[in-house]
C-alpha cells in the first residue's frame, strides 16, 4: 500500500537514531548495521528510503566496495518509485549482496515499531 502520509513521529525518531549512527564515524560494520535497520524502517516512505540508500552509497565508497557502490546506485534509482508504488521487499536490508526484490525477516524490535505505526507486515 503506497504511503501518502508522513512517517509517524515515533518511527521517525527510531529511523533518525539509526541514520545518525550510520553517518557517525566509527567501525564500518556498526555503521552498516544501523543503515540496514534504517532501510527496513524507511521502505514505505520514498524520501527516507532514498536518503538511506544515499548513506549506504557513502558507506560503500568509504569502504572501497565497488560491488556495493554499483548496487547502491541501482537502488537509489528505484527506491523512491518502489516506495511510492508500495512495491518493496519487506525486511530487505538494502545491501547489494541481497537480491533487490528479496523479502527478509524483520528484526522483532523493528517489526513492533512498524506495526505500532500502522504498517501491515507480511506473515
Amino acid at each position: 500500500m503506497p504511503r501518502r502520509t508522513p512517517m509517524p513521529a515515533p518511527l521517525r525518531a527510531a529511523y533518525t537514531a539509526e541514520m545518525d549512527t550510520a553517518r557517525t564515524p566509527g567501525p564500518l560494520p556498526v555503521r552498516w548495521r544501523a543503515a540496514e535497520r534504517a532501510h527496513i524502517l524507511s521502505q514505505p516512505w520514498p524520501g527516507p528510503h532514498t536518503r538511506t540508500h544515499a548513506v549506504m552509497l557513502r558507506l560503500a565508497v568509504h569502504g572501497g566496495d565497488l560491488r556495493e557502490v554499483l548496487g547502491q546506485l541501482v537502488r537509489l534509482a528505484v527506491a523512491a518509485p518502489g516506495s511510492a508504488a508500495g512495491r518493496y521487499p519487506s525486511g530487505n536490508t538494502g545491501r547489494a549482496r541481497v537480491g533487490l526484490t528479496t523479502p527478509m525477516s524483520i528484526p522483532a524490535d523493528l517489526a513492533a515499531q512498524l506495526r505500532a505505526a500502522g504498517i501491515a507486515l507480511a506473515p
